[in-house]
């Protein structure tokens, strides 16, 4: 999957140089090394290609970073996060560089991870959007095997709850304002699980003028329209997610579900784009766009892009099995890499 973690983690890296290259790995790669991939890799290029902190990206790179690979592309050195990759014969995938000093390390993401977000679709949980006393509640997971809860055993696959901070929220925002002039688009939604039917549309949206205001349906809005577990993600989570991309200037956290004048007038909205899936009413029945539509400034646009989170989600279900097996084999090689790394940091004290 390609998700706010992973943006946090890019964001890091970019920091530290000039120009960002980011090496994705091809579908056959990831199969082999990690298990079945949520996106396919077309689909992994162009979400990673978006991520507002990215500058080039490299298809197909390999899984084990060479020399010869940061050589190729002019690279100083390559970065990654704090958690240990392994290839499947549980060698570090990034030996080489390590031991020639051309790396560099970033801090991971506590509360997120791959494993963390096909758990939630798998169990079908709600846990992850608790609100009142419970919202920063952890449930563990009725099966072990997804390695979901505080009890997983690697130290990074184990998730226990993100928890979200104003720092964060600055770090990825693009901190802009609309300029005197600038034609102002708002759309709304869940953008749960943020994939690549979101990012068509958002470019789509953001071509319809010159600042791009994004805002977030609350857990408790996007359940009662879309119902079962969603959102996969919460609030926080999505907020982040949205905030990544490139194409988006400002989000609004937690926006009514109907776009109401004060709204429009407070950003002072020129038009409300809404893609051509189906809107549902509002808890009164009434029509949540409009408002918009009374004053001519709502546009339906298609996005050219059938990806939706229910598909995502029917992807996971599908392979149900093969991605448990994936979480077992990686919990694995996960704890005998972290115990050989804390005998050998006991060993040098």
């Amino acid at each position: 999957m390609v998700h706010f973690g992973h943006a946090n983690s890019l964001r890091q890296a970019k920091a530290m140089g000039n120009y960002l290259m980011v090496g994705v790995h091809s579908d056959a790669e990831v199969t082999e090394h990690k298990g079945p991939p949520v996106f396919t890799e077309q689909e992994r290029y162009k979400m990673v290609r978006a991520i507002k902190w990215v500058d080039e990206v490299v298809e197909a790179a390999p899984y084990v970073t060479t020399l010869e690979t940061l050589d190729k592309y002019e690279c100083d050195f390559c970065v990654h996060g704090d958690d240990i990759t392994m290839t499947a014969e549980g060698v570090d995938t990034y030996h080489i560089v390590k031991a020639a000093n051309r790396y560099k390390e970033c801090l991971r993401t506590r509360g997120v991870s791959t494993t963390d977000l096909v758990g939630r679709m798998l169990l079908m949980t709600r846990s992850h959007f608790k609100t009142g006393k419970d919202e920063y509640s952890v449930d563990l997971p009725p099966e072990a095997s997804l390695e979901q809860g505080a009890t997983a055993h690697s130290p990074w696959t184990g998730v226990t709850q993100f928890l979200p901070t104003t720092q964060q929220l600055i770090q990825f925002s693009s901190g802009k304002v609309p300029k005197p002039g600038d034609r102002v688009v708002y759309v709304a939604g869940a953008f749960d699980l943020f994939h690549v039917g979101h990012l068509d549309f958002l470019e789509k949206a953001a071509a319809q003028g010159d600042f791009l205001i994004v805002g977030l349906h609350t857990d408790p809005i996007v359940n009662r329209y879309k119902g079962y577990n969603y959102p996969i993600m919460n609030l926080h989570e999505r907020t982040l997610s949205v905030l990544a991309c490139r194409y988006v200037d400002e989000v609004v956290i937690g926006a009514p579900y109907p776009v109401t004048p004060d709204l429009m007038d407070h950003f002072r909205v020129d038009v409300v784009c809404h893609g051509t899936t189906p809107i549902a009413d509002d808890v009164d029945g009434s029509d949540p766009y409009a408002e918009p539509k009374r004053r001519s400034k709502f546009k339906q646009i298609e996005s050219g892009n059938d990806m939706t989170t229910q598909k995502i989600v029917e992807r996971i279900i599908e392979h149900r099995m093969e991605f448990m097996v994936r979480n077992m084999k990686k919990e694995k090689k996960e704890m005998a890499a972290y115990e050989a790394y804390s005998r050998a940091h006991k060993e040098a004290q």
